[in-house]
């Protein structure tokens, strides 16, 4: 909830932040940008890390950062230092949250307590982006922007004594089982480069040289460093993993969903605001439903469903709604009114809360104690390069119709809005893909177990599903 919260909470500050702290107009998108970059760049070594030299102890390392990192970003006085606190954020963000899914599936066995444990997962995210929508105008204008940041502080100190009161310790083989430094030089150096690539694209344009530079240096690291796991001795990411169609499925739905998803979270915020008239807190306030409808579903719905039916069935259900809901906003009109035109569509969004439990039981489906973390860590960095991707597109998209429209003589809440509804459809026609991938390459029940017999990784005692 708290790195979920993070993220988003930062966007409706920017203003002010600019404003205190004298950021000029280039370098205030890193105060987003050193987050994201050491996040996504970080999770797929994170998890890795965390199988060999033991989750628990990663989980509180990066907890325990990320909150000495809020407090630096509550208190900095310079733009330079609050992007160092925010990069730290990041590093601490990718410790904690690559290794948090595997240490869910190692500690929750069973069919119906993994699927309620994954439920309460997805739950917590879908709060923390409704409170980071929120709170992040009500913060910053009561009390500041610091405390955007410093309201970490008591989060993570709970998080930190709460784990040690409640995590069994584990321990992994050593780094020596899988030090694979040059391996984890490529997969960093071009995750890192290719989500910068991506999250600068709007200011440089997708045809450029620098883009398309950049993107095929990123994409030449990514294949050096699979020909590297795949020749290496003790590789970084062994290469089994991805054998399992549930596992390589799942992550490709979930790009695509959350590409839809995420962008369409930005661009109906823009919406509400740039066509509505809304101010932030309003249409935090206004996108608040769909949080809670996803929060709802995906806590006392989804774990129940997948139990009885199976994700197989339980997520195409939840893409078709998602469907639903870009398609009708894709034609939402420019003179809306919240409770007729608005408000009934946001409910559908709990299709989301449906889907995402069930592709997260896929993505860790088979993932054996070994490889917990590294398939945490994969799963995470498809989420985030989906969020990547998905608001650079279709926000890029819309802008481009929005300028067509305006040099045709259209009005500009009327471009704006024409803008925002060709990202919706395009939103729609991604997670179409994403049922596609669910009713293709998902369709096998029994997905093949992705560690080794000779895997070994030990818990020092059982844990109770009541004390996690």
């Amino acid at each position: 909830m708290m790195t979920v919260l993070d993220g988003s909470i930062v966007t409706v500050a920017m203003p002010t932040l600019q404003r205190d702290l004298g950021f000029g107009a280039a370098s205030l998108s890193w105060v987003v940008n050193a987050y994201l970059l050491a996040f996504g760049g970080l999770l797929l070594l994170a998890g890795r890390l965390g199988d060999l030299v033991g989750r628990r102890k990663v989980f509180l390392t990066g907890i325990g950062l990320f909150t000495a990192a809020s407090l630096f970003a509550g208190t900095a006085g310079s733009p330079a230092a609050l992007i160092v606190a925010r990069a730290l954020q990041g590093v601490g963000s990718a410790l904690a949250s690559a290794v948090a899914l595997g240490i869910l599936v190692t500690l929750f066995t069973g069919r119906r307590e993994r699927a309620g444990a994954l439920a309460v997962f997805a739950f917590t995210g879908s709060v923390g982006a409704s409170l980071g929508q929120v709170l992040g105008g009500v913060l910053t204008d009561a009390l500041g922007w610091h405390w955007i940041f410093l309201i970490n502080l008591p989060i993570g100190v709970a998080v930190v004594l709460g784990a040690l009161r409640s995590l069994p310790a584990d321990t992994g083989p050593g780094l020596r089982a899988g030090a694979d430094a040059p391996g984890a030089l490529l997969v960093t150096a071009g995750l890192v480069l290719g989500i910068h690539d991506v999250v600068n694209v709007e200011t440089y344009g997708w045809t450029s040289a620098r883009t398309l530079g950049l993107g095929a240096l990123a994409l030449l690291l990514l294949a050096g460093f699979f020909v590297r796991q795949a020749r290496a001795r003790t590789p970084l990411m062994p290469l089994r993993v991805l054998r399992s169609r549930a596992v390589a499925g799942a992550n490709l739905v979930l790009m695509l969903t959350v590409a839809a998803m995420f962008a369409f979270q930005i661009v109906l915020a823009l919406y509400l605001q740039q066509v509505l008239g809304y101010g932030a807190t309003a249409s935090g306030l206004a996108m608040l439903p769909a949080a809670l409808a996803i929060g709802v579903f995906s806590l006392g719905v989804s774990a129940r469903l997948n139990a009885r039916f199976g994700e197989r069935r339980v997520v195409p259900a939840g893409l078709v709604l998602l469907i639903a809901l870009q398609l009708l906003l894709s034609r939402i009109p420019v003179d809306a009114q919240y409770p007729v035109h608005v408000l009934p569509l946001l409910l559908l969004a709990a299709g989301f809360g449906l889907a995402l439990p069930g592709l997260t039981a896929l993505g860790m489906s088979g993932a054996g104690p070994a490889d917990a973390g590294l398939v945490s860590g994969l799963f995470n960095t498809s989420q985030q390069i989906g969020m990547a991707l998905g608001a650079a597109v279709l926000t890029t998209l819309a802008a481009g119709r929005t300028e067509r429209l305006r040099a045709g003589g259209h009005g500009a809440a009327e471009s704006l809005a024409g803008g925002y509804h060709l990202a919706f459809t395009v939103g729609a026609g991604l997670l179409t893909a994403a049922l596609l991938v669910t009713l293709t390459v998902l369709r096998r029940h029994t997905p093949p177990e992705l560690s080794e017999p000779s895997a070994t990784s030990t818990v020092s005692a059982p844990a109770k599903s009541g004390t996690a």
